[in-house]
């Protein structure tokens, strides 16, 4: 029977890495463009364009640094990543040359090639059989660093902008000293150099994975709207009031989504994926035709939020639980890899979105509405496919066959809850969110 998440030495010790980094990313990356536009004449098209390479980068290049992950060891190419973000940090606090910050923001994504698919495929060897706890934890620790990390980043910015890179620096140095404080629990998790990881034709030939991708690609998409176009709807509605309006909205938004996670775990744990990505797309729906009656009346906006946190919580994390599910250890680090380019809904939903807006109002809602379903049309169309056993294909015996007492189902009523989950479905657990 696995232990309860926090009796799991590796998962924890994992998350407080991953809080760690959400706070560094969320102090510094939403200052960027103000930081730009502070030192330099470029255009807002041109910032833009600069602090969404971070993205792009990350994108395109996950693949590849889920295959190094896979070749030499998710450990690692984690510490490598975290020595190149503590070297570009400190190369953003020390100079103040336009060529050289542009080049220098490109490197971070770059890092954070180096750092995701890692970090990610750690969290699924840590918590094998696990049902993707790791995955939800992990969201938490980004609603957090949502909440933490921009305020630190506003307060250094307010006294000496070159501050918002000396945080990241400090913090991602603790991070590195709290990998190799732990080296001996966590690298034992992935060494890599296994022949099947090495075999990346596996995974752009797997339909059930290119099927998640693209349904994390719509998700991205619609879900990149809230914190992009939906506050220019606001500013055009509330005018004066706008920026204090939004901000209480995305504050109840953050503070929502930790709260959500675990009524929707334990949803999770009863409701096929299909079901549960249907209730998350039919929430976020829901939540844009609501934020269209914002003229009308605030309460609007406000279960708006509601439904939208409902339907972030569901989606968000499922296309990582599902590759948990299915991907062999072997290639977790590939498969995550490839799985970053739904990240591309972040850079192409405000294009769509800002396009659909400028026309009007009222198609803008519909539209997003009628795509937020795409997610779920397309996690419906993903062919069935037993969940790897604990150990990847070596736990199956010669024919292929799962010997008795690996992993079954993992969805439906008739599921049989693994420890984790039943310290998860307990009120004590919630008790102590």
């Amino acid at each position: 029977m696995s232990a309860p998440w926090y009796r799991n030495r590796p998962l924890l010790l994992l998350v407080v890495g991953s809080q760690l980094n959400t706070i560094a990313f969320f102090a510094t990356l939403p200052f960027l463009t103000l930081y730009l536009s502070d030192i330099s004449t470029l255009n807002a098209a041109t910032i833009g364009g600069v602090v969404g390479s971070i993205a792009l980068i990350a994108a395109f290049g996950g693949f590849l640094g889920g295959i190094v992950a896979d070749r030499v060891g998710a450990f690692t190419l984690i510490r490598i990543g975290l020595v190149v973000y503590v070297a570009t940090y400190l190369a953003l606090a020390l100079t103040s040359r336009l060529a050289l910050v542009i080049g220098l923001i490109v490197l971070l994504g770059v890092a954070r090639v180096l750092v995701e698919p890692s970090m990610k495929k750690l969290l699924s060897l840590a918590s094998s059989g696990s049902d993707g706890i790791a995955f939800r934890l992990r969201y938490v620790t980004l609603c957090l660093g949502a909440v933490v990390g921009p305020l630190i980043g506003a307060a250094l910015y307010a006294f000496d902008a070159w501050l918002i890179f000396v945080l990241p620096v400090v913090v991602y140095l603790v991070y590195l000293g709290f990998l190799t404080v732990n080296r001996a629990r966590l690298s034992v998790l992935d060494r890599g150099g296994e022949r099947e990881g090495r075999d990346w034709g596996h995974a752009l030939a797997d339909r059930s994975l290119l099927l998640l991708i693209a349904a994390g690609f719509v998700i991205f998409f619609v879900f990149s709207q809230f914190e992009s176009i939906f506050p220019l709807f606001v500013k055009d509605v509330r005018g004066a009031d706008a920026v204090t309006y939004f901000s209480v909205l995305l504050a109840a938004n953050a503070a929502l989504g930790i709260v959500m996670q675990f009524p929707i775990a334990w949803l999770a744990r009863r409701l096929p994926q299909r079901t549960l990505a249907l209730i998350g797309s039919a929430a976020f729906a829901a939540s844009l035709l609501l934020f269209s009656g914002l003229p009308l009346h605030w309460g609007f906006a406000a279960a708006g939020v509601l439904l939208w946190t409902v339907g972030e919580a569901a989606l968000i994390p499922l296309p990582d639980i599902v590759i948990h599910e299915i991907t062999p250890d072997s290639r977790k680090g590939t498969y995550f890899g490839l799985a970053e380019l739904r990240y591309l809904g972040f850079f192409l939903g405000p294009l769509a979105g800002g396009a659909l807006l400028g026309i009007g109002p009222s198609l803008y809602f519909a539209a997003m509405a009628v795509f937020a379903f795409g997610g779920w049309l397309l996690i419906r169309a993903r062919p069935d496919r037993e969940p790897e056993p604990p150990g990847g294909r070596d736990a199956t015996d010669d024919a292929g066959r799962e010997p008795a007492g690996a992993a079954g189902e993992l969805t439906g009523k008739d599921r049989e809850l693994t420890g984790m989950d039943r310290e998860l479905a307990g009120p004590r657990l919630v008790g102590k969110e």
